[in-house]
């Protein structure tokens, strides 16, 4: 929109703000409020150029149609008046009332060759019809704007969404198994999978998804044993623990012995090699402990044929049998995973001998040795007898 004359100030507008039809009513009221007014309306199907004019509206509510024209019909009390660049200069305009006149532009959406020529000949249209205002020396005020707009953003409705901060909430962590004697805990475990397989071509059952009863299970400050039997399966886990005073490390340890596995009737016992131990006053934790690869911390140790393919699998597993001064929670975890694993002795080994090449290399740089005489190319030379 540009005006020969002044026009109101216009507050700036926020991004993506959409100027509402009560808004444009306001403004076309404050404009063309007082006195006879002679408007331009440019008008095209859809719009969608972005203009440098006196006052710019990115986007305007619409229903169907654009509302300019309506509103400037009622603002100014007159009906349009459609016509062309070349009627305009044969028109008589009277400046003593409101006019309204209506130029249609044409509108592209073909290809983008075709459309630079369409705006190139709408530019024209519009600079023959400012001339021929000019000329006839009349105060006006032109509008450029459109039916539609050529791209439409849907808009989605946050009346049924919900508005507003929400915590985001981790997935439940199940309670670790305890077993209480004499009213206070006595044995913990904790695993994220307890699985059970009773053949090699049988699925593995996981039993930390079923509740366990601890008929059996018994503690001292000696042995403990945590007894697991679950109904729905009928599997019975038993896991036998002990601690020791040992005179080298001058401290009690604790020892996983071993883990027996019962169902239909069968027995199977499991036992635990010396890596899963930790000292009595801590937690045992392991993300694996399988008795089916190759350092399985659990070995088989029944003959029988009719449980030799019986295998346990326990991830993420953490046990403790002893010491228990915190509660219902675990002491300090005495991890499986060693500190130097293989792959850290072979980069320790390999940079070991890399610094020794790279030593060697500067102790035989330093002991080369400069020639301290010369020979003096002014002075007599050096003779050299061939014959003895």
């Amino acid at each position: 929109m540009w005006t020969t004359e002044s026009l109101p100030p216009l507050a700036p507008l926020a991004a993506g703000h959409i100027t509402s039809i009560e808004e444009l009513s306001a403004y076309f009221s404050a404009a063309f409020g007082s006195g006879p007014h002679t408007v331009l309306l440019f008008l095209q199907d859809k719009a969608a150029l972005q203009t440098s004019s006196s006052v710019s509206l990115p986007a305007v509510e619409w229903l169907d149609s654009s509302p300019v024209l309506a509103l400037l019909q009622e603002k100014l009390s007159v009906s349009p008046v459609l016509l062309d660049a070349d009627t305009l200069a044969h028109l008589s305009i009277d400046r003593a009332v409101s006019n309204l006149l209506l130029i249609n532009l044409p509108y592209c959406a073909d290809s983008e060759n075709s459309c630079q020529q369409l705006l190139r000949d709408n530019d024209e249209i519009i600079g023959k019809v400012v001339s021929s205002m000019k000329a006839k020396n009349i105060p006006y005020a032109a509008i450029y704007t459109g039916l539609q707009p050529s791209r439409v953003i849907p808009e989605i409705s946050m009346s049924n969404q919900h508005v507003g901060r929400s915590l985001l909430q981790t997935a439940d962590i199940k309670p670790p198994i305890i077993f209480n004697s004499s009213g206070a805990p006595c044995i913990m475990l904790w695993a994220e999978k307890l699985n059970v397989a009773l053949s090699a071509s049988q699925p593995w059952i996981d039993l930390a998804a079923e509740t366990p009863s601890f008929d059996g299970s018994t503690c001292n400050n000696t042995d403990s044993q945590l007894v697991l039997t679950y109904p729905t399966s009928g599997i019975t886990l038993s896991f036998f623990m002990s601690q020791r005073f040992f005179p080298v490390s001058a401290r009690n340890w604790f020892t996983l012995n071993s883990v027996q596995l019962r169902s239909n009737g069968m027995t199977a016992t499991f036992i635990g090699s010396r890596g899963i131990y930790a000292p009595a006053e801590y937690s045992y934790h392991c993300q694996s402990v399988s008795s089916s690869k190759d350092d399985a911390l659990l070995v088989l140790s029944s003959a029988n044929q009719s449980t030799s393919a019986w295998r346990l699998d326990f991830v993420d597993f953490q046990i403790q049998g002893f010491g228990l001064a915190n509660g219902t929670n675990f002491s300090y975890a005495s991890d499986c995973a060693g500190f130097f694993t293989p792959g850290i002795w072979m980069a320790l080994l390999t940079s070991l001998i890399l610094l020794l090449i790279f030593i060697y290399g500067v102790h035989m740089i330093m002991q080369l040795n400069t020639m301290d005489r010369f020979d003096d190319p002014k002075g007599p030379s050096i003779s050299v007898p061939q014959t003895e």
